[in-house]
């Protein structure tokens, strides 16, 4: 099932791990999160869409947050060493990190684990006799990550977190009889070493698998856009911007996206089935059920209103994935859009577009909302906005509420308030 939705790149062995997985009991496997940012954004999705799968398969999953590794900095798929976060800021990230993928992976199988609580207590001369000497200096320097480095400047601290992670392989192993780690495929040398350290230290046999690191058609790295990182966190990216993201994605991406981030099910999702399905239609399923997998159900029904409302109303036919909650009717109801109240005041005296940019979001700064408008994708109603100095007088409202839309995806609902 995990190759049918494309969420295998590599393994260990797929007999081994056909053997795992087929345990009438299941089994205990883990993947890491470094919480270098206070959140995880949609590259990391695919990971944890396999962590759904094996979990609704009757599998155990653990799931590291590393506030230790993060002290360290993984140099894999990096191209300079990572900036160094104090203990506040690590312990901060983990809180808010934990609770997105308990949001995304529910259930009380769930277990989470912070690898700080036994790496901090490590002494580092015994860490090089019981652990380091299993490890090949010439072996760990072929490998990509650390080429890949060389050029640029690889420190010593970072040279030893391939040695932290399979470390924290065995410790799993040791305390849970974890027996796979999952990764990005950028990770692969890292679950080997783990792989390789179990089976000089234990004589166990365990597996590791990765997953494929996603591009979209255009060959663009998945969840990175001209905006910045496709934030997981509701607080970075409301769940209306969320859907749109999703709702915006390239046609020739939509199904293989359905099949690797969605739930759905497969017969429903394969290439004859959606074929002759309305393309604008079936990104309604994707965005929704997307959406609703992070945010739930009702601030996914909320978006595909607010959707419908700033863009149109569209009908989902009934044959198009019968197994989505998407709302099929079509609903064009303005009031549905996000609403900003505009004061009497504000109309008064002129309400600067460049900074209500910046109100609502859309930009960090007055600076960047200024690029907004010379790019030409500020629009207020039907009309483009031009001039990074205007502003917004009760002449623009005598017909209403208007819609300030920027590019395809940013909508709010400017009124009057009364």
């Amino acid at each position: 099932m995990l190759q049918e939705r494309g969420l295998v790149a590599q393994t260990t062995g797929e007999e081994g791990l056909t053997a795992l997985l087929d345990a009438p009991n299941g089994i205990a496997f883990y993947i890491g999160f470094d919480p270098t940012g206070a959140s995880l954004h949609v590259g990391h999705l695919v990971t944890l869409m396999t962590v759904r799968h094996l979990a609704q398969a009757g599998h155990r999953p653990i799931i590291i947050v590393g506030g230790g590794t993060a002290m360290v900095g993984d140099p894999s798929g990096k191209s300079e060493m990572r900036p160094m976060l104090d203990a506040d800021t690590i312990a901060d990230n983990v809180s808010r990190i934990r609770a997105q993928i308990e949001r995304l992976v529910p259930g009380t199988a769930v277990q989470v684990v912070d690898n700080a609580s036994w790496l901090k207590g490590l002494g580092y001369i015994d860490f090089l006799r019981d652990i380091g000497r299993h490890f090949s200096v010439n072996r760990m320097l072929s490998m990509e990550a650390y080429k890949a480095r060389m050029a640029q400047g690889l420190s010593f601290i970072e040279f030893n977190y391939q040695l932290l992670q399979a470390y924290d392989y065995l410790e799993l192993h040791k305390r849970f009889g974890c027996v796979l780690e999952l990764g990005g495929d950028d990770q692969w040398g890292n679950i080997l070493a783990g792989v390789d350290l179990i089976r000089r230290v234990k004589g166990a046999k365990v597996e590791g698998m990765t997953v494929p690191l996603l591009t979209t058609a255009s060959g663009a790295k998945m969840g990175k856009t001209a905006q910045g990182a496709v934030w997981l966190d509701a607080e970075r990216l409301s769940a209306n911007d969320y859907y749109q993201f999703w709702i915006n994605v390239a046609d020739a991406d939509v199904a293989r996206f359905l099949r690797i981030f969605t739930t759905l099910p497969l017969e429903q999702l394969t290439d004859e089935a959606l074929h002759t399905a309305p393309i604008q239609a079936v990104k309604s399923v994707l965005a929704y059920e997307c959406c609703a997998l992070l945010h739930g159900e009702e601030a996914a029904r909320a978006a595909h209103l607010s959707a419908q409302g700033a863009f149109g109303g569209r009908e989902i036919p009934a044959d198009v994935v019968p197994a989505s909650g998407v709302p099929r009717a079509a609903q064009s109801n303005p009031e549905a859009v996000p609403t900003y109240a505009v004061s009497a005041e504000q109309l008064a005296v002129g309400l600067s577009v460049v900074e209500l940019l910046v109100t609502l979001g859309w930009c960090a700064s007055n600076n960047a909302a200024r690029r907004l408008i010379a790019q030409r994708s500020v629009r207020l109603g039907d009309a483009l906005i031009t001039e990074a100095h205007q502003v917004l007088t009760a002449a623009d409202f005598q017909d209403g509420p208007k819609m300030l839309k920027a590019g395809k995806r940013r909508v709010h609902r400017l009124a009057p308030a009364s």
